[in-house]
C-alpha cells in the first residue's frame, strides 16, 4: 500500500478511472493505482476534486490536509537551530572534560585544536545561515554542512584506534559509526513512541523529505535530541572506558561489517536507560520545570502537536544550557 504525499503547489488531485492522478497545468506529475493508495496527504496549495474525495472516503482512505504547510517552515528552522546549538554545546563540554580529566598514555585531545576551533566556528556560521533560510533545500544544506563540521570535531576528540573518519552508516564501517547507529536506533524508537502518544502522524514531517515508509516527523523531532542523548552518551561510554574499539565484532559481512557484540549491546542499553531517566529542565514540565529526559521528549512532541493544531504560535526546540 502507498501513502501519497502531494507538495507541488498549485497541483490538482483527481480520479481517472481506477487511478489517482496528480497534475499541474494540465500535465500529469504522477499517478497511482487507486487500490494501492492507503493515505493521501495534501500539503499547502493543493486542490482535490469532490469526486475524488468521495471515492477515497468510500475506500476508507485517509485524506490529510496540511493547508498551512508553508507556515511550518519556521518549525524546521527551529529544529535545525536547536540541533546545531546542541552539537556545539556537546563539543565544548566534551573538550572541557577531556582537558580537566586527562587521558591515559599522554594523549592530548582535541588531537587537532585548530581543526576543532574551525569546526566550531563553521558550525556557528551555518547556524546563522540556517536561521535566515527561506526554503527547505537551503536549510537542509546548512544543516548538512554543520554536521560535516561537527563530525570533523568529533574525530579530533577520539583516539585513532576508533578508525572514525566521517559519519557513515550504510553500512557503518568502523566501531564509532556502528555505536552511533545503534544508539540512534534506540532514540528513534522512543521519539517515535512519543509522536504516536500525542496523536501525530509519524510519516508527515516538516524537515525530512516525506517518503513512503519513512517516519519523517519522528526523524524531525529526533534531530535536536541526537547530540544531547545519543552523541553525548557515546562519547561518555568511550571516555570512561566502558567501550573500547577492539571489543567490537568484525563480522566479515559487507552489509554489517562491524557490530557491538553482546557485551557492548548490554552496556549501551544500560547506559541509555539511565540517560533517559536523568533529570533535566523543561518549561512545560510544571512546577519547578524538572522532569526526566524521556518525559521531556514527550513534552516536545506535545508542543509540536499544539503547533500543528494551531494551539501554539511557534515551535521552540530544546536547547542545552
Amino acid at each position: 500500500m502507498t501513502s501519497v504525499y502531494v507538495k507541488e503547489q498549485g497541483a490538482m488531485v483527481r480520479k481517472r478511472g481506477e487511478r489517482l492522478v496528480v497534475s499541474k497545468q494540465g500535465e500529469t506529475i504522477e499517478e497511482f493505482p487507486m487500490n494501492q493508495v492507503s493515505q493521501v496527504v495534501l500539503m499547502g496549495n493543493v486542490q482535490i476534486t469532490t469526486q475524488t474525495m468521495v471515492a477515497l472516503v468510500q475506500r476508507q482512505v485517509d485524506v490529510a490536509f496540511l493547508s498551512s504547510y508553508g507556515k511550518f517552515r519556521p518549525v524546521a528552522r527551529a529544529i535545525v537551530d536547536a540541533k546545531i546549538h546542541n552539537q556545539r554545546v556537546v563539543l565544548q563540554r566534551q573538550a572541557r572534560r577531556l582537558a580537566e580529566g586527562g587521558r591515559s598514555g599522554g594523549a592530548v585531545f582535541p588531537r587537532d585544536q585548530g581543526l576543532f576551533d574551525r569546526s566550531l566556528q563553521g558550525m556557528l556560521q551555518m547556524q546563522r545561515q540556517a536561521q535566515q533560510a527561506d526554503n527547505l533545500d537551503s536549510l537542509r544544506g546548512y544543516e548538512g554542512k554543520a554536521a560535516a563540521f561537527y563530525f570533523e570535531a568529533i574525530r579530533s576528540l577520539l583516539d585513532r584506534a576508533w578508525g572514525f573518519a566521517r559519519r557513515d552508516y550504510y553500512p557503518a564501517p568502523d566501531p564509532f559509526n556502528a555505536l552511533l547507529s545503534f544508539v540512534y536506533s534506540l532514540l528513534l524508537k522512543d521519539v517515535r513512541a512519543a509522536v504516536q502518544l500525542v496523536g501525530l502522524d509519524v510519516y508527515v514531517g516538516f524537515f525530512h523529505v516525506p517518503d513512503p515508509g519513512r517516519p519523517s516527523l519522528a526523524l524531525d523531532l529526533m534531530e535536536e535530541w541526537r547530540p544531547l542523548v545519543a552523541d553525548a552518551l557515546c562519547l561518555e561510554l568511550i571516555n570512561r572506558g566502558s567501550l573500547v574499539p577492539d571489543r567490537f565484532v568484525q563480522t566479515g559481512n559487507s552489509r554489517r561489517p562491524v557490530e557491538l557484540g553482546e557485551e557492548g549491546v548490554t552496556r549501551v542499553l544500560e547506559a541509555y536507560g539511565s540517560r533517559l531517566g536523568s533529570r533535566i529542565y523543561h518549561a512545560l514540565a510544571g512546577p519547578g520545570g524538572e522532569t526526566t529526559l524521556q518525559q521531556a521528549i514527550v513534552l516536545q512532541a506535545r508542543l509540536m502537536a499544539r503547533v500543528i493544531k494551531g494551539q501554539a504560535p511557534t515551535y521552540e526546540g530544546i536547547r542545552a544550557k
